[in-house]
């Protein structure tokens, strides 16, 4: 069995292809495709987080928004970037969101990926310390954050506050209980999947991963950091069982319109790119195709098999009802007969 859900970059254009055209027209849709696919039987809703582009870039209004307005799926992130966090006042943030949803919240976190703009947290104010990168900077937010959301007192109490106090240490607050058990790490490698491990956080691994040289395809890259981070969480003696997701974009073509947009592309498989001047990465396909085929392919991706949630990838330019179709196919065409249902 497998928990499904959509992410959604949230992308906005004045094209007139697109039926996205606008800031607002990303977040009202993104509310209504949390709420649609709440309706055909999808398990969450999640939304990537990237600043200084016409993308979703402040998360927990839409949240807040998507756990009000919704009662069973799961919300969450897919990442937020920490170098342009301040970890106190997403502890609030995120706790709020959290109560208001009902403990539905699963918030994907990350270093951060390849930005529009050049150090665009500088202009958020942070800057990492002296000998620091800003990935270490990433990782130093994520600590403070990760252990003020466990929601013990920290804080010296002023002796003559505004409204009397609780004793002892303060805490920001809200504070939601469980919260910090539902913070996931977007991991691109091994070795920052078993850090995310040893700290207690479950894995999200990225929709890219780092080239090994290997020469193996992106499943069985991505398969190898899962059971790196599975190792790590053993040897760290976490009580709980951990969660893994993986992303992928996946299509079933079931009618015209999904042959139209999906079914006239060559199958590339994976892609090899740059995430920046040092880095190669491998980049996972796209799988379109009619549903007996797509159980097929699907069988043998050895990531998709060691993980217990699958966040499909969806074009939100396309609009509301055409990503709740295409998600629906997946749980009613595919889903079943890969035993995910």
């Amino acid at each position: 069995m497998k928990k499904i859900g959509f992410l959604s970059f949230g992308h906005w254009t004045a094209a007139p292809s697109s039926q996205v055209r606008s800031a607002s027209d990303a977040l009202i849709q993104s509310l209504e495709l949390a709420v649609a696919a709440e309706e055909v039987g999808a398990d969450g809703a999640y939304f990537r987080v990237h600043h200084f582009a016409r993308q979703l870039g402040s998360p927990f209004p839409l949240l807040a928004a998507v756990g009000a307005r919704t009662s069973r799926i799961e919300i969450g992130t897919a990442v937020i970037d920490m170098r342009y966090e301040n970890p106190l006042y997403m502890v609030e943030d995120a706790g709020a969101a959290d109560l208001l949803a009902g403990g539905r919240l699963q918030l994907g976190i990350s270093r951060g990926s390849p930005e529009q703009v050049i150090d665009g947290w500088r202009y958020f104010g942070y800057q990492p310390a002296e000998g620091e990168t800003d990935a270490d900077m990433a990782r130093r937010h994520t600590q403070v954050f990760l252990e003020v959301l466990k929601g013990e007192g920290f804080a010296q109490p002023n002796p003559r506050p505004m409204f009397p106090n609780p004793p002892g240490l303060l805490t920001v607050e809200p504070h939601s209980p469980g919260l910090r058990d539902r913070i996931w790490w977007g991991a691109g490698s091994a070795t920052t999947a078993a850090w995310a491990a040893t700290l207690g956080m479950n894995l999200m691994s990225s929709t890219l991963v780092d080239d090994d040289a290997s020469g193996d395809p992106f499943h069985v890259v991505q398969a190898r950091h899962i059971s790196a981070f599975r190792a790590a969480w053993q040897e760290a003696g976490h009580e709980r069982e951990p969660r893994v997701s993986v992303s992928r974009s996946i299509f079933a073509l079931v009618n015209d319109l999904d042959r139209r947009y999906f079914g006239q592309g060559p199958d590339d498989g994976d892609q090899i790119g740059h995430i920046d001047a040092a880095t190669r990465a491998i980049f996972g396909r796209t799988y379109a195709a009619e549903p007996d085929v797509l159980v097929g392919q699907l069988a043998e991706d050895e990531a998709i098999a060691a993980a217990d949630t699958l966040l499909l990838t969806v074009p939100n330019q396309l609009g509301v009802d055409y990503n709740a179709h295409a998600i629906e196919s997946i749980l009613k065409y595919v889903a079943p007969q890969l035993g995910w249902r």
